[in-house]
Parts: C-alpha cells; sequence; structure tokens
C-alpha cells in the first residue's frame, strides 16, 4: 500500500458539470504534495446509512499546493453507478471521506524522450497532469483522446494547451478521426519517433494499444481499469495476471502493484482467468 496514503474528512470546494463528467475539487491539506499522476483515491459513497459499503475508486486529475499552504485534490467524476452518482451529486461544503494517494503513479524519464499520452473517455484524467511534468523534463509531448461520441472527450482545449499536438478520435465521427484511438496510433508511433506511451482508459483500448506498442517495440505504461473493491490490497478482487522481471506470472492486486503497470506485461487475453502457468497454480 502507499506509504503516503492518508484518511480524511475532505471538504468539496467545487462541483461543476462538464460535458458529460463532473469536476470536482477537494480540500486535503498536505495530502496533495504526495499525489503524483497516476495514484487514485478511495472514496466512501451514500452517507453513513447508506448499503453502499465499498469504496469507490477514482484516479486523481490532480494535486496541488496553494501559495496559502491550502491542498487541493481535483477528479473527474462520470457518473454512472450508484456510487459516482451519489458523489456527483454533493455540493460545495459537504464532507467526504476518503482516502488517497493510493496505487502506483507513472514513471517519469531521466532524460527528455518523446512520449504519446493516449486517453479514453474520462480516462485521461490523470493525462493532464502527467502532460505538465513531462514537459517540465524537456519532453515532446503528443497526445491522443478518444471516446465514442464528442461529449465524452474531457477537456480537449486545455489538452490542446498542454501538449505539441492533440489527436481526437471518436467512434461516431462526431469529433476529430471516425474511429479508435489504436487506428491512429501506428501512424503517430512513426511520426513523432516516439519512445514511450503513457495510457488510461478502458481495458480493451490498453490490450489494442499494447499490441501497437510491442510491434513497434515501445515502453508502454498503462492505468488499468479493474475493479477494486476495498483498494488497499486486501480483498484480491482486482488481480491481473502480470509476468514479473524474473519470467513467473503471479495474479497481481492492480490496487498496490498498480494501478499503473508495464502494458508489455500484462497478460490481457487472460483477463478474470488463471492462465496456466502462473506461480503457485
Amino acid at each position: 500500500m502507499n506509504s503516503r496514503a492518508t484518511q480524511i474528512n475532505a471538504e468539496i470546494l467545487s462541483n461543476k458539470r462538464v460535458g458529460s463528467y463532473n469536476h470536482m475539487v477537494f480540500a486535503v491539506d498536505g495530502l496533495a504534495a504526495h499525489g503524483k499522476p497516476g495514484n487514485f483515491v478511495a472514496i466512501s459513497v451514500g452517507g453513513p446509512t447508506s448499503s453502499m459499503i465499498l469504496r469507490r475508486a477514482f484516479a486523481i486529475y490532480r494535486a496541488t499546493m496553494r501559495s496559502d499552504g491550502i491542498g487541493l485534490l481535483e477528479l473527474v467524476v462520470a457518473p454512472m453507478g450508484s456510487g459516482s452518482k451519489w458523489l456527483a451529486s454533493q455540493q460545495p461544503g459537504d464532507l467526504v471521506d476518503l482516502i488517497a494517494p493510493l496505487g502506483t503513479a507513472f514513471r517519469i524519464p531521466k532524460d527528455p524522450v518523446n512520449a504519446l499520452l493516449i486517453g479514453g473517455g474520462y480516462g485521461s484524467a490523470p493525462l493532464f497532469a502527467l502532460a505538465e511534468t513531462l514537459k517540465q523534463r524537456g519532453c515532446r509531448v503528443d497526445m491522443v483522446l478518444g471516446a465514442s461520441t464528442a461529449g465524452k472527450i474531457y477537456a480537449p482545449l486545455e489538452g490542446k494547451r498542454s501538449v505539441n499536438s492533440l489527436t481526437i478520435t471518436t467512434d461516431d465521427g462526431s469529433a476529430g478521426t471516425t474511429g479508435r484511438v489504436s487506428d491512429v496510433l501506428p501512424e503517430l508511433i512513426k511520426e513523432h519517433e516516439v519512445d514511450v506511451i503513457y495510457s488510461c482508459g478502458p481495458m480493451a483500448m490498453l490490450e489494442a494499444i499494447t499490441k501497437i506498442s510491442q510491434s513497434f517495440g515501445v515502453v508502454h505504461q498503462c492505468s488499468v481499469e479493474e475493479s477494486m473493491a476495498c483498494g488497499i490490497g486486501v480483498c484480491m478482487t482486482c488481480v491481473l495476471p502480470v509476468e514479473g522481471d524474473d519470467g513467473l506470472i503471479r495474479m497481481t492486486r492492480t490496487c498496490i502493484d498498480g494501478p499503473v503497470m508495464d502494458g508489455n506485461k500484462v497478460l490481457w487475453t487472460h483477463s478474470r482467468e488463471i492462465p496456466d502457468g502462473v506461480w503457485g497454480k
């Protein structure tokens, strides 16, 4: 478990609707100093009398410290299920029980590289702060944002401002290029001489990106979207088969050994199953 993780009652400072999503800002004191791109937060939803006993995991959009010492944690929430709908309905001034920062962060190269960031829907949330960090290291940063339709592309204008180039894809052709992010990926890798891919989004998208990154010999760091019940490594519901550096395949907990993983090490085709060759099987 992330050694910096802390449980607090965080006050909601802002809750604004942005397209299909809610952009929420929480006051989290010094906790914000430890939040990095790729980390996530686990939030208790539903209130004290709710039957929703499991926390909900949300990727950290941005964590910053203001000049007055106030720490801010920003989330992008897609109000789809009962838990996320409850969170999105909360108002400024309300208190929310959260644990953060949790999980692993994206690894930042020591030297400048050509990086390609790929986000699917609200999965693009952690990539904006990552783009800023990479630019500070002198990296070239290009971005691809994809979704089923234009309304589900999060903050395209912010994406355009924070990177060297922005490519948008939509399944229905309502914005950008018609198709999926994987359709434009090979040409972008060649055009920008990409060294590393960072991605976050649906598991099928991550699998497709991995196949392409392997064919080009490109490093692929991805933040997986596996269902998490506890978020702290206890329940074992979020495991994926992952090949270790020693060549052994282990059922790996994505909440504490992830969510950021080496995409080329994940056995994507065996999701939800224990494949032959797993250590101990």
